[in-house]
Order: structure tokens, then sequence, then C-alpha cells
């Protein structure tokens, strides 16, 4: 018996990461219906700011040239879910700015008021995370709710 695992001709990872991308586009999907975030929840989106389809203002893609992180928590405005994107409004030191963001171009999905992460590698990126700063758009008016619910954490890799 070999240790050798006979290479896949399914595309597994492709289809797991569409997959999750999914439960991301849901709970975006039940705030744009809702208007609101419910609780405490709040979202750091993470995404790749170079892949096909995003659409930032050039001050931001000038400073973040290659991923960002935004947060959805207090103010947001004009949220909207498609298949495949969802845009939304957001102020960045005090101007106002709608993003474009495919969700094939985003690389981390973080709700931490319950501890919830999904990582992601984007669509013809490379599956390396670079470091950058935190979340620059405005801060939130109160402090994440730690309430100590359940963590869950999901963290597929790629086994070769």
């Amino acid at each position: 018996m070999s240790d050798d695992t006979p290479e896949s001709l399914i595309p597994y990872d492709e289809i797991v990461q569409e997959a999750l991308r999914e439960v991301v586009g849901r709970v975006l999907r039940e705030v744009e219906a809702t208007g609101t975030l419910p609780g405490g929840h709040h979202f750091y989106i993470t995404f790749q700011t170079r892949m096909p389809g995003v659409t930032i203002p050039k001050h931001l893609s000038d400073r973040f040239p290659d991923e960002m992180t935004i947060v959805i928590q207090h103010r947001f405005w004009d949220l909207k879910v498609e298949d495949e994107f969802f845009t939304v409004g957001l102020s960045f030191g005090g101007i106002p700015s709608t993003l474009v963001v495919p969700f094939a171009a985003v690389t981390d999905f973080v709700d931490p008021a319950v501890d919830f992460s999904l990582k992601f590698q984007a669509n013809g990126a490379p599956s390396e995370h670079e470091d950058h700063d935190k979340p620059e758009n405005d801060s939130p008016v109160s402090e994440p709710v730690d309430d100590g619910s359940n963590v869950v954490s999901v963290d597929f890799t790629k086994k070769k």
C-alpha cells in the first residue's frame, strides 16, 4: 500500500471555497433585507483590491494596492448583494465611498461578536495572506460584544 494519494480529478477545494463564499453572501443578504445587523454582530471583510470586478475609490486603491479590510457595523449604507458580488457604502476619513467587492476577491470574513471566521483563497490570487493595516473605515461607536458564544472556526487547507 502506498502513502501517495492520487491527484483528484474533482476540484474539491474550489467547490468548498465556493460553498463557503455562499455563507458570506447569505449573511449579507439577511443584513440587506433587514437593513441592520442583529445584536452585536459586525463583520470584518478582507479582500484583494486588484481582483477583477473590485471597484474602490482611487485614494483607497493607492493606499491598499493589494489587500484591504473593511468593517460593516454601525456606519454603512446601500448594502446590495448580488450572486457574484456585493456593494456597500462606507466612510473613510469622513469621505463617503461606495465599494464593489466580488465574492471571489474575499479572503477573510470575521464576525468578532461571536468569534466566527472564514478564510478563503482568493480565486486567481496567491494563497499567502499579506500583512495589512487595521481597517480604515470610520471606527465603530461601540465596543464589540463578548457574550461567551461558541467559537466556530473553519480552516480548509489544500492537501498535496
